[in-house]
């Protein structure tokens, strides 16, 4: 402090002497005199406000991709979704080429035979015809079927063609018939019935009966002037019966 004291008291002497004397041209600078002690830190001051913060400073550029790590193992299947909705039907493919024939098959057994038809137009108009199925004959005696589509009209004008066969046969033959000595015969016919007379005892027989009114035998005469009434083919088909 006594050093302080004395630089202080010298500083202020030497003023004092300038100001009472002529200015001179400034003489050599002295030496610099010895530092004096570094004094008290003074007390820290308060802080002060915080600025306001800088602007963001430019993305940096991307840095390398690095490489693929690894596959992983592949983890356990998960349960299964519900179904989902059924989609719309597609198109029709086109169809497939036809298989080839199949063998034929066993003939089965002739069926019964089924109620007789609607009669067509023209010579057939008003035709009946009526089948009876497993039928017999004798030897002694008639056997007599009734037909009631036999009326007085038929008799006095039409006529009434008998047929038969042995059952579950197809083709029919005429009566009268004759072979080998055995006989069938339409012995007679009248309002209602006719009358088959046979040398011979048998059965299992189909008889087929056609009544034809006379208007339709006149027709027959006209369109089909050669029909043979023996050949139950030629008549059905003249008449359009069934077989």
């Amino acid at each position: 402090m006594k050093i302080k004291s004395l630089l202080s008291f010298l500083i202020i002497a030497t003023i004092s002497l300038n100001a009472c004397t002529k200015t001179g041209a400034p003489g050599p600078q002295g030496p610099q005199g010895v530092q004096g002690e570094k004094g008290d830190a003074g007390a820290t001051g308060a802080t002060g406000a915080t600025g306001p913060q800088g602007p963001q400073g430019a993305t940096g550029a991307t840095g390398a991709t690095g490489a693929t790590g690894a596959t992983g193992a592949t983890g356990a299947t998960g349960p299964q979704g519900p179904a989902g909705p059924t989609g719309a039907t597609g198109a029709t493919g086109a169809q497939g080429p036809a298989g080839a024939t199949g063998a034929t098959g066993a003939t089965g057994a002739t069926g019964a035979q089924g109620p007789e038809g609607p009669q067509g137009p023209a010579g057939s108009a008003n035709v009946q015809s009526f089948v009876l199925t497993n039928q017999s004959v004798y030897l002694t005696g008639y056997t007599t079927f009734n037909i009631p589509a036999i009326t007085q009209d038929i008799v006095d004008k039409g006529l009434v063609l008998i047929y038969f066969r042995a059952s579950g046969n197809t083709g029919y033959f005429a009566l009268p018939f004759s072979e080998d000595g055995q006989t069938i015969n339409l012995s007679s016919y009248g309002v209602g019935y006719v009358n088959i007379k046979a040398n011979f005892n048998a059965s299992g027989l189909d008889f087929r009966i056609v009544v034809i009114p006379g208007s339709s035998l006149t027709n027959l005469s006209m369109t089909t002037p050669n029909l043979n009434f023996k050949n139950y083919a030629q008549v059905a088909a003249a008449l359009q019966l069934k077989n």
